[in-house]
Order: C-alpha cells, then sequence, then structure tokens
C-alpha cells in the first residue's frame, strides 16, 4: 500500500513537471524557438511518459483509497501523500478533458 502511494505520488509530480514543460515549450515555440524545454530529451520523454500514464495510476490508487478508508487500513499511509493525491486528480482530469 505504501509502496503504490509513493509510486503515484512520484508519478503525480511528474505530471505536474510535464505540464510546466508543455507551457514552456508551447510559450518558445511562439517565439520561434523548437528546440525542446530541456536539453536532455530521454529526461524530457520520461517525465511526460510518467506524467501522463499518472491520471491511470491516480484512479486506480483512489478506489484503493476509498476501500482502505471503509476498511479501516488507510492509517498506514502518510497523510499527506493521500491528500496530495487526491487534490491532483481533479487537475489531471482538467487537464486531459477539459484543456485544448
Amino acid at each position: 500500500m505504501r509502496f503504490f502511494s509513493r509510486v503515484v505520488c512520484i508519478c503525480n509530480i511528474c505530471f505536474i513537471l510535464a505540464v510546466i514543460l508543455r507551457w514552456v515549450e508551447l510559450s518558445k515555440r511562439a517565439k520561434g524557438n523548437f528546440d525542446g524545454a530541456i536539453g536532455f530529451q530521454p529526461l524530457e520523454a520520461t517525465l511526460v511518459i510518467l506524467g501522463y500514464g499518472a491520471i491511470f495510476l491516480n484512479v486506480i490508487y483512489l478506489f484503493f483509497t476509498l476501500y482502505w478508508f471503509f476498511s479501516g487500513k488507510l492509517k498506514l499511509i502518510p497523510r499527506w501523500i493521500v491528500l496530495f493525491n487526491v487534490l491532483i486528480f481533479p487537475f489531471q482530469v482538467y487537464f486531459f478533458f477539459f484543456s485544448s
């Protein structure tokens, strides 16, 4: 449980970084510079893959969190990880389904 929570938290951090990288890259393209946001492309690709896949892991995590909450096992996971993962989910839904 704790390991999965931490993996989802790391993926959510990568999601935040991927969104920031996308914003930086779009602003660079508007100025005419077509280079990537980071000079090291494998790092950027890893952040984007982990970040964009985070919504799937977060949905699974939220179902498990509800199960753990009702079974009383949620106390084993640090509260800040649960709170961070739950709070980032609406931003992920907005980013994937409502932003252009």
